[in-house]
């Protein structure tokens, strides 16, 4: 856990987030262990996942509140962490996979922890799709993806200065890589009938699916999924510094990790 966490990841809210992401793996690679049905669609399974997932993520909320881990500071950060970032994707996203978004979390992840990021990905699309009216059944799937970019910045090794914003940098870009694979892979199974060399097979060996998933890949969102690295990576590199000092100014004012006390004032007052 990071120093100044803003929700502690005790055994309740792990095992939700563990269950959470469980739910994520599944929908995003069943198609390789069962058979989809004839004319299936990706929709089928996304509002499922919907359904399940936000209990799952607000439920690391609600523990925590509930044993004591994260407190009404917490909850506001979160808050308004999640309308700036709901606010900054509609500014990139359209325009050659340029996301503007993923920096904030990344670096909130890595001052705040990983729970407070897996949170706070997940919520920052959900308002973002709320803003923008872009809910849909990718949603669920860019939900969960964002939330496991926040969580893998807060279980970043420890770095200090230039180093860590490095870090950071080659993190972001890595999760904008594979944030566009796993959301290729919610919906190519259904979305490439009639390109033999594009086209999931149904039964298939797993090794052969993959390739032709590889291939998918390659050859329609590298270029988006590359503008989202680099944006990344570039947006950390400018602002990394700065974002990470006033996010642990903020950690520190809030002391999220301090003591909780209550004090009779009027008894104290007899004592002075």
């Amino acid at each position: 856990m990071s120093r100044g966490a803003a929700i502690r990841l005790r055994p309740r809210s792990l095992a939700a987030v563990v269950i959470a992401s469980a739910i994520g793996l599944m929908a995003f690679l069943w198609p390789l262990v069962l058979t989809p049905a004839p004319g299936a669609t990706g929709g089928g399974t996304a509002p499922l996942l919907f359904a399940l997932l936000l209990p799952v993520v607000l439920g690391v909320v609600l523990v925590e509140m509930s044993d004591g881990g994260m407190d009404v500071k917490a909850i506001a950060l979160l808050g308004v962490l999640a309308a700036v970032g709901a606010v900054l994707r509609p500014m990139g996203a359209g325009a050659a996979g340029l996301e503007t978004v993923f920096f904030l979390l990344v670096l909130s992840g890595r001052v705040f922890g990983a729970g407070f990021g897996f949170a706070l990905g997940a919520i920052t699309l959900f308002a973002s799709a709320l803003l923008t009216a872009g809910i849909g059944p990718w949603l669920p799937y860019q939900m969960l993806g964002a939330a496991w970019v926040g969580l893998g910045a807060g279980l970043l090794p420890p770095a200090k200065g230039r180093l860590e914003v490095a870090m950071l940098a080659a993190y972001g870009a890595v999760a904008g890589l594979l944030y566009g694979v796993a959301l290729n892979f919610s919906f190519w199974p259904f979305s490439t009938q009639g390109e033999a060399a594009l086209t999931f097979v149904p039964g298939a060996p797993v090794t052969e699916n993959l390739t032709r998933f590889l291939t998918f890949t390659l050859t329609t969102s590298v270029g988006w999924d590359l503008g989202r690295a680099l944006t990344n990576a570039v947006l950390i590199l400018i602002t990394g510094r700065s974002v990470l000092g006033a996010l642990r100014r903020a950690s520190r004012r809030a002391a999220f990790e301090a003591p909780v006390r209550f004090v009779d004032t009027a008894r104290a007052a007899e004592h002075r």
